[in-house]
């Protein structure tokens, strides 16, 4: 094959997962179940800010991704990818182990565990589970506005599992099935969402892309003894049934679509120096879209520094500046270590602070 064919064919297939990536990204816009804005008159505009359920699958993972802003779409090679884009997990080398936790806003308990393993030519295969809990809190009613006596809490929980396969040597395809589930006190609601990612490796090497859908499934709905009330269905006849038990009829909430498309540069990359920049774009279906930036400068492959901003034309947001470090370790010949950490700024709200700790074997 001559040059100029072995060019076509690289530009051709080039053109046709660049169109690819776009069309999903399109198609996920398009299908949204509902814009992130409704209008109310020429003048007015009325956010959709938390009319989705499990919030907690907002929250981000992995102390890298948190101190990157949160651009992590097109540079999601690690296990945190079965959150940000599960096309990355090609890039995981034999098995891996991750284990992070954040100490949220009001002292919310945010952890998250993941394992996986390559299979060969057969791709990738990892699970993870994402847990949150509220710590408890007075149960106040009406009534009682300074507390009944009892206690209760808030709970997220999701279940992920996920499979990631190259097609070539520079596109790779990911998808993940999650089982979420939330907790309020007696009532509970559950559903199945799934995930899918795709990453390219641009011709110009130092240059990827990749986009992710994430939380596509159905609605959820709270039920349980909670929502359970006695009553007289007919007060004004007597000798009927006088009590009767009537289940209040919660109202139905998507989950939090989110659509990322990202880039990941590396503005130069040598043996001793690695400078690599990232920005992601956002469109939720319960906020205004988005723009996440970042950047990682790595020396030696041993010790990293990173910042970011996240959540940048979010209106009303209260997100913001974010960095941290990483320090990345050779146990034994087959035994690598990371740890990274990340603060995240939250305008007139606390900081957090992210803490990461990463095992290839």
């Amino acid at each position: 094959m001559s040059l100029r064919q072995q060019l076509s064919v690289l530009m051709s297939r080039t053109t046709t997962v660049t169109n690819l990536v776009a069309l999903v990204f399109t198609a996920a816009v398009v299908s949204s179940p509902a814009s992130a804005q409704d209008t109310d008159g020429p003048d007015r505009k009325i956010t959709k800010v938390g009319t989705t359920s499990a919030q907690f699958l907002k929250l981000g993972v992995g102390a890298r991704a948190i101190a990157l802003g949160g651009s992590y779409a097109a540079d999601a090679g690690d296990l945190s990818a079965l959150y940000w884009n599960a096309a990355g997990l090609t890039q995981i080398q034999g098995s891996a182990v991750q284990l992070a936790h954040t100490q949220y806003l009001i002292d919310i308990d945010y952890n998250y565990a993941a394992f996986g393993t390559t299979l060969g030519n057969l791709g990738t295969i990892a699970a993870s589970v994402i847990m949150l809990n509220s710590g408890e809190m007075e149960v106040r009613t009406i009534e009682q506005p300074e507390g009944t006596g009892e206690r209760f809490d808030m709970q997220g929980m999701a279940l992920q599992l996920s499979y990631a396969r190259p097609l070539t040597d520079r596109f790779s395809i990911g998808s993940t099935v999650k089982y979420i589930r939330e907790q309020v006190w007696h009532s509970s609601a559950n559903a199945i969402g799934i995930d899918f990612g795709v990453l390219f490796t641009t011709p110009y090497e130092a240059l990827r892309l990749g986009a992710s859908i994430a939380n596509f499934g159905p609605k959820m709905q709270m039920s349980g003894r909670d929502i359970i009330r006695s009553v007289d269905p007919d007060p004004a006849n007597e000798g009927n049934v006088e009590i009767v038990n009537a289940e209040f009829l919660t109202d139905k909430f998507d989950l939090p679509l989110l659509f990322r498309i990202g880039l990941a540069w590396d503005a130069f990359n040598t043996e001793n120096h690695r400078l690599r920049i990232l920005t992601d774009a956002a469109h939720p279906n319960d906020n205004s879209e988005y723009v996440n930036f970042g950047g990682e400068y790595t020396f030696r492959d041993l010790i990293a520094f990173r910042g970011g901003y996240r959540n940048l034309f979010e209106e009303d947001g209260e997100k913001g500046l974010t960095f941290g470090a990483g320090l990345n370790l050779r146990i034994d010949r087959s035994l690598r270590a990371r740890f990274d950490y990340a603060y995240a700024d939250f305008g007139r709200l606390e900081a957090t602070h992210w803490f990461t700790v990463d095992l290839q074997f």
